[in-house]
């Protein structure tokens, strides 16, 4: 009798626990906006730039390797920007400016960036390269890789694509693998 005691008791430990991690679960995931694709979730979010900050190597001068930009901007669930879903912050650092002639090549820049997505239930950590004229209205587009996670995206992997929709304004496709 004992042994069937111990596995109801551990099965409903078990029930008990998913119960009450389901909801923290459902609030990150609770929009029309979350979807499968190929087995995976899918995030769109929305983001509006409202602060960033450029530390040059060369304040008033070319761009060049080692320039830093810290930024923060604010993620909604729909482009109208009515729902708040959370914020990014992060930083980006010039690792490249080939010279043409002498010349910075603006079309050719390269920055590493690293980036921390809060959202309802956890965070996304993401890292990568933006390639192109960095200083461009509107930005390239990019492709960046989902490094990990907190919560209910523990263990997170995947990737994010952003393209710029407006002035200061992004949309950001955030694809979870399984």
């Amino acid at each position: 009798m004992r042994p069937i005691r111990a596995a109801c008791l551990g099965t409903a430990t078990a029930l008990v626990t998913l119960l009450a991690c389901a909801p923290v679960a459902a609030a990150a995931t609770d929009t029309a906006l979350v979807h499968a694709k190929g087995g995976a979730r899918v995030i769109t979010l929305f983001g509006q730039l409202a602060k960033q900050t450029r530390f040059p190597i060369n304040p008033g001068g070319d761009p060049a390797q080692g320039d830093r930009t810290a930024f923060r901007s604010v993620l909604y669930y729909d482009e109208a920007e009515t729902h708040v879903a959370g914020e990014t912050n992060g930083t980006c650092t010039t690792t490249w400016v080939p010279e043409v002639n002498h010349q910075p090549d603006v079309d050719h820049q390269a920055e590493v960036c690293v980036v921390t997505y809060t959202l309802p239930g956890g965070q996304l950590t993401v890292q990568g390269m933006i390639f192109g004229n960095l200083t461009a209205t509107p930005p390239p587009p990019f492709d960046n890789a989902i490094t990990g996670g907190t919560g209910v995206f523990d263990r997170a992997r995947g990737m994010v694509h952003a393209e710029t929709i407006g002035p200061g304004k992004r949309r950001f496709t955030i694809d979870l693998d399984n």
